[in-house]
């Protein structure tokens, strides 16, 4: 099915791009959620009409969205989670569980738009994206550990990292040069 974008959706074009899709998902997802019209002469005509007005809530939605990914620059959460003398969870930690810390943090972002790059089944340090926007998304840290003692113990490692990739940089430039 021939569809017009309404909006810009990742993987399938921006605004007035007419793409070619599924008939089940024209039907179950971009028709009802009002992203797309189907291509048809009448309805290419009326979006011609309202190009202007769409493009320009596109662009105050990307700049709201700039706004917020802003704020949540090198943002970190901390998940704490019952696990077992190895480090495996008892269970897992969802995107549900990093929607509950950003909310803690002070960043409302609704589940569907947190991206978990693994499944998080174990203590340590995770990066998970979240969408703000199809053009901008943002990386979080997500530590998980046992308690509160082991979220310090894996900062203090994490920054021991740093430094210790820093040495090594500066040993490579010296051996430069």
């Amino acid at each position: 099915m021939d569809v017009i974008l309404l909006e810009r959706i990742s993987r399938l074009g921006s605004v007035g791009d007419v793409v070619k899709v599924k008939n089940g998902f024209a039907r179950n997802f971009l028709l009802p959620q009002k992203k797309a019209l189907r291509a048809t002469d009448d309805n290419k005509k009326v979006f011609e009409g309202k190009r202007a007005v769409l493009e320009k809530q596109n662009a105050e939605t990307k700049a709201a969205a700039e706004k917020l990914a802003a704020t949540m620059q090198n943002l970190s959460v901390s998940i704490i989670r019952q696990a077992s003398e190895d480090g495996k969870l008892y269970g897992s930690v969802a995107a549900r569980d990093v929607e509950v810390a950003l909310a803690e943090a002070g960043h409302k972002v609704e589940r569907r738009y947190i991206d978990l790059t693994t499944a998080i089944k174990s203590l340590g340090v995770y990066e998970a994206v979240v969408n703000l926007h199809p053009e901008v998304h943002v990386k979080v840290k997500v530590q998980v550990a046992r308690n509160a003692e082991g979220l310090l113990a894996q900062e203090l490692a994490a920054k021991a990292d740093d430094v210790a990739e820093v040495e090594v940089e500066i040993a490579e430039e010296e051996s430069e040069a």
